[in-house]
């Protein structure tokens, strides 16, 4: 068995239009209030503001490649402490301004979960999870990626590349076997 590293560490470039763990995840998040409001929209015959919902969809899809390019830009370290997940510089820049647009945005215009929205995603630009608070971890090879899931709010996607998918897969059983 090949030996262990003390630390992994890796950047990547992750398309968020192509991803299936991330496409997943927003059919989860996004796909299913917006399927029942589909659905009741369509049952009371409000086409009008389905075709609103239409072109925010439109709008956010355009505003995700025009300001990221489309892609998430994430790094991960694997140590003794725990996964720590983090994103790369320059789009944790851009994340900030707009992070703090949409707290500003909320608090001028009285509306606090818009507000609170910004300081969450703030919040969740660098996170590490501890190797005693792992609940639960799923492999997915296929997609060179490995779900955790921690205490509330501790869920992460570790994105790995082709060449470092199986040593950081060792990494974590090795980690949760202790």
């Amino acid at each position: 068995m090949p030996e262990i590293p003390e630390k992994i560490e890796w950047t990547t470039r992750i398309p968020v239009f192509r991803n299936p763990i991330i496409l997943k995840q927003l059919g989860i998040a996004i796909g299913i209030p917006f399927g029942v409001l589909t659905l009741v929209l369509t049952l009371v015959k409000a086409f009008y503001a389905l075709g609103l919902i239409a072109v925010l969809f439109l709008l956010t899809y355009l505003f995700i490649r025009l300001v990221w390019g489309g892609k998430y830009d994430v790094g991960f370290e694997l140590d003794r402490k725990g996964i720590r997940n983090y994103t790369l510089k320059k789009q944790s820049n851009r994340n900030r301004i707009i992070n703090t647009l949409t707290v500003l945005s909320g608090l001028l215009s009285g509306k606090p979960a818009v507000a609170g929205a910004g300081i969450l995603a703030q919040s969740r630009q660098d996170v590490l999870i501890r190797w005693g608070n792992i609940r639960k971890v799923r492999f997915y090879p296929k997609s060179q990626t490995i779900m955790i899931k921690g205490g509330f709010a501790e869920n992460i996607a570790v994105f790995c590349t082709n060449e470092n998918y199986t040593e950081v897969e060792a990494f974590i059983q090795l980690k949760l076997q202790k």
